[in-house]
């Protein structure tokens, strides 16, 4: 095959032009590479081209899989550098019944990350003005895509070389016209929630942080404080690895969502703490099944492979037993007791009856049980007999001996036989001294001399080599297990999936009954509604938490602009309400008394800056793609959570910028509108009336009050606006000095007036200089290997006020 031509993998491939011209077809472009999948394909029915951006999915591709079950492309492009997984999909593919798509390989060079940004740059986008240069192109296209996500930048490069060598669309104009690109648009499975990387940050869903000791963990990280180390009470590592994934991608199946929240409710009541305990106990002994089965198949099992597998097939016995007990309406528990077949008592009746646990241990290797099979048992007998037997054949060969040698004895050695063993007599100083009439020296060991007799000859062709015979025969019957294990393995991954299921919402419920949290109402409707909401993280580091309500549906208030003092809780608002939606659409419980949330299509953020190197964007344009993501991508049943937007740039652009932005989303109307929780310390956008009445805009505060010159944070929400920053309090609080505070109030109210800013007599650089000196002199005169020198009281009362001073 030549990887830099179009090329088929067998019956995976269908005849080029296959099919009747006029019918849409769909062109897909895949990459697999570390756990992330990037995908984006071509639309011949709208000229569209659709990303998907970077997203964690296993080895099994179950991402992919459910991609290609929506999209039925005509063709799927890859590189001819893959992950064995993507190959072993493509296999499955091919061998599967039905329409096949056709499968193109092309050079892993095609799909370099900045090839393939030069082709997306140099394509034929027609929505883009042609008067733009490189650059601007680049900066319009980050805020279409985001270009941070490899694989799927990667994927596009491919897919746009397969649409430009077919000459699709344009098979009959010249070849200076280029394949048309009408628009680019984001790609979502059906189930899915969109959350890029950025909002992932934010919420702090994930955060690895490194480990005290390297020494601790092999990659030297571990997770911090974050919603996914709350959660993950999982007694099993593959619960751990389901939990993770269950994070990357929530889902808006409200079957699959309400399947878990109902195991979550069933162990989250107290009376059934003797179950969940009983089936953690269980789970714990549950191990990687698929490694354990790889082994078999490549006859690589030891005693500890065994052992786990036993434990395993025991303990979800005991699952199944257990959970059959259980009020089998809920789901789950009936999916546990159907999957956990018969076999798994079979499995761990033939373990126990062929394999000797006891045996196996003290020999490191596996053994097999008495009676299962007789010329086992036989050889066994006479390996157990042969220690008796073998004095008295000693006893007869000394006989024969020289009457110098005082005593002999007859061993066996595997692999080399039976041989007569007698000690080495002062005399036998050389080799030549060894010779025995009617022996044949084997070898010398320590002061023993090892010969071979006619009766171990004798020895050996009567009784072979047992040791061997046995392990010979033991692993015979082994392999024979190692087959009858294999014909049911179907039903060991049902134990592994399910167990892993069970294992995650057991998880989920100790969390929830730990910290009181509430099982929410999901609906199909665009609704948030919140009760008394808590950040389920912030809660855990602040000693009083402040709960707070929120209330978005329909056209009553579905854009919240939220003003007021820094430090006030705004940021942990925002963070609170994602959190709190993300977590229900997982099946988790949430941190609230009550809550009702719709199944929202993606969460969307601006929450923090971030740098970017590779794309050579400032920090306020990135900014700028995440608004644009917000804008372009968000539908009536998404979240975005947004704060301090405008900063980065001069304020006029900045108020201008989002005043358009929430003024957009208002003229969307309540079946549109997504759902936006807005922070801002832009005042003037309101006192400004930059922005129209309408029911869907709601003004909310944070409540302060001024105690003296104090300012106090009660961080309760409240309808209003904060008419003032309160700067000099947060700067007092702060710890800033006050004769600074207070010379920044001053410049302030000038400002404001319009009045002329005054300069502040300030002493001359040589008055500074000659105070410095004075500073280092007194520091310098210090005898600091003197008991009596209080070091830190000296920085404190004399260097820290002069400092002061000066500055």
């Amino acid at each position: 095959m030549d990887p830099g031509a179009d090329s088929d993998l067998g019956s995976t491939g269908r005849a080029a032009g296959a099919g009747e011209k006029d019918t849409p077809e769909l062109y897909l472009s895949v990459l697999f590479h570390h756990g992330q999948l990037g995908l984006s394909y071509y639309d011949t029915e709208d000229y569209t081209v659709y990303y998907m951006p970077d997203t964690t999915d296993t080895c099994s591709l179950t991402l992919l899989d459910k991609a290609l079950q929506e999209l039925t492309p005509r063709a799927i492009v890859t590189s001819a550098k893959q992950d064995r997984s993507v190959a072993e999909f493509l296999r499955r593919l091919g061998d599967s019944a039905g329409d096949k798509p056709e499968v193109v390989l092309y050079p892993n060079t095609d799909f370099g990350f900045e090839v393939s940004k030069q082709r997306l740059l140099s394509a034929h986008l027609s929505f883009l003005p042609a008067s733009l240069t490189e650059t601007e192109r680049l900066s319009y296209l980050g805020s279409s895509l985001p270009l941070n996500c490899t694989q799927m930048v990667r994927s596009l490069g491919g897919l746009l070389k397969l649409l430009e060598r077919r000459r699709v669309g344009v098979e009959l104009e010249d070849s200076i016209v280029g394949v048309p690109v009408l628009a680019l648009r984001k790609f979502s499975l059906a189930d899915g929630v969109y959350l890029d990387k950025d909002t992932y940050s934010a919420l702090q869903v994930f955060k690895s942080e490194l480990h005290p000791s390297v020494y601790k963990l092999a990659s030297g990280v571990k997770e911090g404080l974050s919603l996914y180390g709350l959660l993950d009470r999982c007694r099993s590592p593959f619960g751990s690895r389901l939990l993770r994934r269950w994070l990357l991608h929530p889902t808006r199946s409200l079957g699959e969502l309400m399947k878990r929240q109902e195991v979550v409710q069933f162990f989250c009541s107290p009376r059934n703490n003797e179950v969940l305990n009983t089936l953690q106990d269980c789970l714990k002994n549950i191990r990687r099944i698929p490694m354990l089965i790889r082994r078999m198949t490549l006859s690589q099992t030891n005693v500890h492979d065994w052992q786990c597998l036993y434990k395993t097939v025991y303990s979800a016995v005991c699952i199944r037993d257990t959970v059959q007990a259980l009020p089998q309406s809920i789901l789950l528990f009936r999916e546990i007791s159907g999957a956990f077949s018969d076999d798994l008592h079979y499995i761990a009746s033939l373990i126990s009856k062929v394999v000797d646990f006891e045996a196996s241990l003290t020999e490191n290797r596996v053994t097999v049980k008495p009676n299962v099979d007789p010329a086992i048992d036989e050889k066994k007998r006479r390996m157990m007999g042969l220690s008796d037997f073998l004095t008295d054949v000693a006893r007869k060969e000394l006989e024969n001996l020289d009457p110098r040698i005082p005593s002999c004895s007859v061993i066996y050695i595997p692999l080399i036989g039976f041989l007569l063993s007698v000690p080495r007599l002062p005399s036998m100083a050389d080799k030549e001294d060894f010779v025995i009439q009617g022996l044949d020296f084997m070898f010398l060991s320590g002061d023993r001399l090892h010969y071979r007799s006619e009766r171990t000859k004798e020895l050996d062709s009567m009784l072979g080599d047992l040791h061997c015979d046995i392990r010979d025969l033991e692993t015979a019957v082994v392999t024979q297990l190692e087959a009858k294990v294999l014909e049911r393995t179907q039903c060991l991954y049902r134990v592994m999936e399910f167990s892993a299921q069970l294992d995650c919402l057991i998880a989920l419920a100790l969390v929830s009954r730990e910290y009181s949290f509430c099982r929410p109402t999901l609906t199909a409707a665009s609704v948030i509604h919140i009760r008394e909401g808590r950040h389920p993280l912030v809660e855990l580091c602040a000693p009083v938490f402040v709960p707070n309500p929120t209330v978005s549906a329909g056209a009553a208030g579905k854009v919240k602009l939220i003003t007021g003092p820094n430090s006030s809780g705004k940021s942990i608002y925002l963070k609170q309400v994602g959190l709190i939606v993300f977590m229900a659409l997982i099946g988790s419980n949430v941190p609230a008394a009550r809550a009702e949330v719709g199944l929202m299509d993606g969460i969307y953020t601006r929450m923090h800056s971030r740098e970017s190197v590779s794309l050579g964007l400032s920090t306020f344009m990135i900014d700028l793609n995440q608004m644009a993501s917000a804008l372009n991508d968000s539908t009536g049943s998404s979240l975005v959570l947004i704060d301090e937007f405008g900063k980065g740039t001069n304020t006029v652009d900045g108020v201008s910028l989002l005043a358009a932005c929430v003024r957009h989303w208002l003229r969307k109307g309540p079946q549109h509108c997504p759902h936006v929780l807005l922070s801002t310390n832009f005042h003037s956008l309101v006192q400004m009336g930059l922005l129209p009445q309408s029911p869907l805009l709601q003004y909310l505060t944070l409540e302060t009050a001024l105690d003296g010159e104090e300012l106090v944070f009660f961080y309760q929400l409240k309808e209003g606006v904060c008419q003032s920053s309160h700067a000099a309090n947060i700067a007092t609080l702060a710890g800033l000095p006050p004769p600074l505070v207070q010379r920044a109030v001053e410049v302030s109210e000038l400002y404001r007036a319009g009045k002329a800013i005054e300069r502040v007599d300030r002493p001359s650089s040589t008055e500074q200089a000659a105070r410095c000196r004075a500073i280092v002199d007194r520091f310098l005169g210090l005898d600091l290997d003197s008991p009596s020198v209080d070091l830190p009281q000296y920085l404190r009362e004399e260097v820290l006020p002069s400092a002061g001073d000066i500055l």
